[in-house]
């Protein structure tokens, strides 16, 4: 690798406030704001909007869409393919 190209790999806390979530993991994101961590060093954060606490598919929260009846609604209302 080059030196004095690629940004500093450092670790940081990944947040999801939604949820209460909180994760250290390594990253080159920067962050003006820091928080000091369970081993008590002090870390960047990056507070984001979903994460594995939060987003549907993970928590077992999703929705499953009825593409079957979503085809055949269409298909009654603008005819199926190859129709005149």
């Amino acid at each position: 690798m080059k030196s004095g190209i690629h940004p500093a790999y450092r670790p940081v806390v990944f947040r999801d406030r939604a949820a209460g979530y909180a994760f250290l993991t390594r990253s080159t994101a920067t962050s003006d704001r820091t928080i000091e961590w369970e081993d008590g060093n002090t870390y960047p954060v990056i507070d984001v909007e979903t994460s594995s606490a939060s987003h549907p598919f993970y928590t077992g929260t999703a929705r499953v869409l009825d593409t079957a009846g979503r085809v055949e609604r269409f298909e009654r209302r603008y005819g199926k393919r190859g129709e005149s």
